[in-house]
């Protein structure tokens, strides 16, 4: 990984710094530094898991935990064998920890977006889909007509708000579409509702 790489610089450093070459001991020292090794390091950890992203193991741990109860009926007697049976048939495990998880591990929580028209013509303004998921607080930004062409656009993303941390409006981005509602020729309190 990095960290390897950067071992092999340092020793390459040690033999230039030997022959005093101009700033290679400020390098060498730099390379050596607690601070920058630790960042690597962060660094790699970084890269691991975005490698791993977490996947649940099966889908069907119901169905798994049942087989499980069965062979076990099949096992030799022993306090284990018992304690785990029943823990595996308690309600509470079975219905909710169970089920949880099976409904968990088949949905899909990527957002879905429609796909874009086939007749968009070439000399056409690029346009972007965003897709911006908001519970109980507010977007965080002001929409107005636009004074010349009667457009819905934004007026200002609020700092701090919900448009603002996802960085996906700005002011002057022009609405054509809110939750699947056409924003053209309404007025922008009309489009605050669907909003």
């Amino acid at each position: 990984g990095v960290s390897h790489v950067l071992t092999l610089a340092l020793q390459e450093l040690t033999l230039l710094c030997k022959r005093d070459v101009n700033g290679v001991g400020m390098l060498y020292e730099l390379l050596r530094s607690r601070w920058l090794q630790a960042l690597l390091k962060i660094y790699e950890c970084l890269q691991q898991y975005l490698g791993k992203r977490p996947a649940p193991v099966t889908l069907q741990a119901r169905a798994l935990s049942r087989e499980v109860v069965e062979l076990l009926h099949e096992a030799p007697p022993s306090g284990e064998v018992k304690e785990l049976r029943r823990l595996l048939r308690s309600p509470h495990f079975k219905a909710a920890l169970l089920s949880a998880h099976d409904t968990v591990a088949q949905k899909d929580f990527e957002p879905t977006l429609p796909p874009l028209p086939d007749n968009i013509p070439e000399n056409e303004e690029a346009m972007r889909i965003v897709c911006l998921v908001k519970n109980n607080q507010p977007l965080g930004a002001t929409i107005k007509r636009h004074e010349i062409t009667g457009d819905i656009t934004v007026a200002r993303v609020i700092h701090g708000g919900l448009a603002d941390r996802s960085g996906l409006l700005y002011a002057g981005d022009k609405l054509v579409e809110v939750n699947g509602v056409p924003v053209e020729g309404l007025e922008p309190e009309q489009v605050i509702n669907i909003l």
